[in-house]
Parts: structure tokens; C-alpha cells; sequence
């Protein structure tokens, strides 16, 4: 007689593990938030408190972006110190804070949006630093110092909105893009590689200290630019520098290799447009381009691929799913490739820009749109091998 299938598991499994809600809020609120940008700036919607881009900006950066960091680090320390992270009730919270702050910025509460949008990336940094201290994890201590810099940039935001002057809007969220390009140069170069080697047999990926140091040394470099305001010409220099130390890094993980496999060519894919807004943003920096593509290459192109990559291969992983891309998480894929193409492209040519934008943001929604639809039953239900997670 052979044996039978164990039957699915059962029961709701939201609360299980951070990836699960946050990967689920971070999708269903991206796609939404798009469609309301786009509302705003055709002029069919007002707000009171954040408005036009500065709200896009704020809500792209802290809320769809940082909610997906959030889902990512909560399972991945678990899984780096052996530690719990939060769950059940404390995960609740967790998520409760972060939806209040996507509330509270569409309302005249301006300091009650302050405090909880702060409190977001510092509850964060407690949830992940307790059980990394605990387990003596010095070599990630730094995401908790990356996410006080998250609530530090949101917080000077808001107290300059609110006339307590400390940097300008524009450059706290300048800011706050160097720190999530770092976190994603720091983990692409740790992930993406491995990823790359165990997906396609043979791919022969591999990473060098010296270009490893010369590639986030690099990301830095331009973030304290930035910080400092330094002259357009030297900033132009080190974003130019780092385009090309970002280059060899991804040369070296063999991208042509990875074109059979979805779930690793999308990674790829979207690392490569950091190379693309690091060239964009020195050829602005020399008053060549405008300031919009190169942030779109690093938002559309880079975060939009890298997040949807992530999300899909760790739900899939983390729920005993095959590490394989279906015909849906295809479509997802080439939706946000394609967005990022028409948006930064698109919107260099002043005739088709307003086109551009609101086609761009319509592929954007269906892909974050299909994902939510896609993994809802996913992240919602038990393991398939009823481990916990």
C-alpha cells in the first residue's frame, strides 16, 4: 500500500511570522497607494496633512518600502540567531502601528503622524535587536542602527512640516533612499550571489572583499555627500565610481546565466538598475538629466524588482513551497520591469510624461495588485510540512 499525503494544514496563520502581514499589508498598500498618487496628481484627489509628491515620496519610502524591510528582517534574524521574533499579539501591534501611520498622514493630526511614523522603524529596531544581542549577532548589530537612521529621517520630516526646522523634506527623503540603498546593496551582495548558485547549477557566482568594500564603501560615500551637500561635480564623481564598482559586482554573479530562472533573473534585474541610478543620478548631479529618473531607477527599478523578488522566493521558501515561479509570479515580474522601463525612460521625454507616469504606476499596481490576489491564500495558511512559521 503506498503511503498517503499528509493532509494541508489548517487554520489562519497571519500571525505566525513577520514576513506573513507585512509582505500582505506592504502589496495591497503599494498597489493602492499608486492609484491614489496618480489621483493626486491628475488633480481628482486632495489630502490634509502630506500632499502631492511629498506624500508619495514619504509613503513610498516609509510605508510600502520599510513594511517589506519589516516583513524580511523579522523572519530573517529569527532565522540568524535561532531567536523568536514577534508573533501572535506583539506582531498584531506591530502592524497596528505601521497601518496607523499610513492613516494618520492623510489626516490634519500632523504631530500624532510624527510620533507613530517615528515609532515605526524604533519598535522595529527593538524587535530585531533583542534577539540579536541575545544571540551575540554582532554582524547584523548594524540594521539596528540603519532603522533609528529610518525614524531619525522621518522624524525631521515631519518636525520641519510642522515648522520645527531641522532638514529640508526633500532631503530627508533623499536621505532616507541612501539608507535603503545601502540595506539593499548590503543584502543583495549577501543573498543574490547564493541565490544565484543554488538556483542555476553551475552559474559559478562569486564575490571579491576588495569590490565588496569598494561597492558599499561607494553608497556610502554618496550618502554622506548628500548629508553634507557637498559640490554637484565631486558628487557626480563618487556616483559615477560607485556605478562602476556596482557594475563589476554584478558582473561577477554571471546574470546571463540566470535568464531560465525567474525567481533569480529578478533579482538580477532589479540590482542592475542600481547601477542604473547611480549613472542617472551622476549625469543629473552634472545637470544632464533631470532628478526624476534616477530616483525612479532606484524606486521603480531597483525596490519595486528587488521587493517583489524577495517576497516571492521567502514566502514560497518559508512556507515549504517549491522555489519555482509560476506563470503568475511571471507576469508579476515583467509587470514591474516594464513600469520601471516606462517611467524612467518614458518620463525623460516632456511630451509623454504625464503618459508615462500613469501607465507606469497602472503596471506597478497590477503587479503588487496580482501578488496580494496571488499569495493571500499563502501567507494566510499553515506551512505545507506543518512546521512552525
Amino acid at each position: 500500500m503506498r503511503p498517503t499525503a499528509a493532509p494541508p494544514a489548517r487554520g489562519f496563520a497571519l500571525w505566525n511570522l513577520g514576513f506573513r502581514p507585512f509582505y500582505l499589508l506592504a502589496s495591497l498598500f503599494s498597489a493602492l497607494s499608486i492609484a491614489l498618487w496618480t489621483a493626486q496628481s491628475a488633480g481628482w484627489l486632495s489630502v490634509a496633512y502630506l500632499q502631492g509628491q511629498l506624500w508619495h515620496g514619504h509613503e513610498m519610502l516609509f510605508g510600502f518600502t520599510l513594511a517589506v524591510v519589516a516583513g524580511f528582517l523579522l523572519t530573517a534574524v529569527r532565522a540568524w540567531t535561532g531567536q523568536p521574533t514577534p508573533a501572535g499579539a506583539p506582531l498584531m501591534t506591530l502592524a497596528a502601528l505601521w497601518v496607523a501611520g499610513r492613516i494618520l498622514v492623510l489626516t490634519p493630526y500632523g504631530g500624532a503622524a510624527a510620533l507613530v511614523n517615528a515609532a515605526f522603524p524604533l519598535a522595529l529596531a527593538v524587535a530585531i535587536g533583542i534577539p540579536l544581542v541575545r544571540s551575540r549577532n554582532a554582524r547584523n548589530y548594524f540594521f539596528i542602527g540603519l532603522l533609528a537612521a529610518m525614524a531619525a529621517l522621518v522624524a525631521a520630516l515631519h518636525l520641519a512640516l510642522l515648522g520645527i526646522a531641522v532638514l529640508p523634506p526633500r532631503l530627508d527623503l533623499v536621505l532616507g533612499l541612501d539608507v535603503m540603498l545601502f540595506i539593499m546593496a548590503v543584502m543583495g551582495g549577501r543573498v543574490i550571489p547564493m541565490f544565484t548558485n543554488n538556483g542555476v547549477p553551475g552559474a559559478g557566482a562569486t564575490r571579491h572583499p576588495l569590490v565588496e568594500k569598494l561597492a558599499l564603501g561607494s553608497v556610502l560615500a554618496l550618502a554622506i555627500a548628500d548629508l553634507l551637500q557637498l559640490p554637484l561635480p565631486l558628487a557626480a564623481a563618487i556616483a559615477l565610481f560607485a556605478a562602476a564598482a556596482h557594475g563589476v559586482r554584478l558582473g561577477m554573479w554571471r546574470s546571463w546565466r540566470t535568464l531560465a530562472a525567474p525567481l533569480v533573473w529578478i533579482l538580477h534585474a532589479a540590482y542592475a538598475w542600481i547601477i542604473v541610478h547611480l549613472a542617472l543620478r551622476a549625469l543629473g548631479a552634472m545637470g544632464w538629466v533631470g532628478e526624476s529618473p534616477a530616483i525612479h531607477a532606484l524606486t521603480v527599478g531597483a525596490i519595486g524588482g528587488l521587493t517583489l523578488g524577495m517576497m516571492t522566493r521567502t514566502a514560497r521558501g518559508h512556507t515549504a513551497r517549491p522555489l519555482t515561479a509560476d506563470r503568475f509570479e511571471l507576469a508579476m515580474f515583467v509587470l514591474v520591469q516594464t513600469a520601471a522601463i516606462v517611467r524612467v525612460f518614458g518620463g525623460m521625454m516632456p511630451i509623454a510624461y504625464m503618459a508615462s507616469v500613469q501607465f507606469a504606476s497602472l503596471l506597478w499596481s497590477a503587479a503588487f495588485g496580482l501578488y496580494a490576489v496571488r499569495y493571500w491564500p499563502v501567507l494566510t495558511r499553515p506551512r505545507l510540512d506543518g512546521k512552525p512559521g
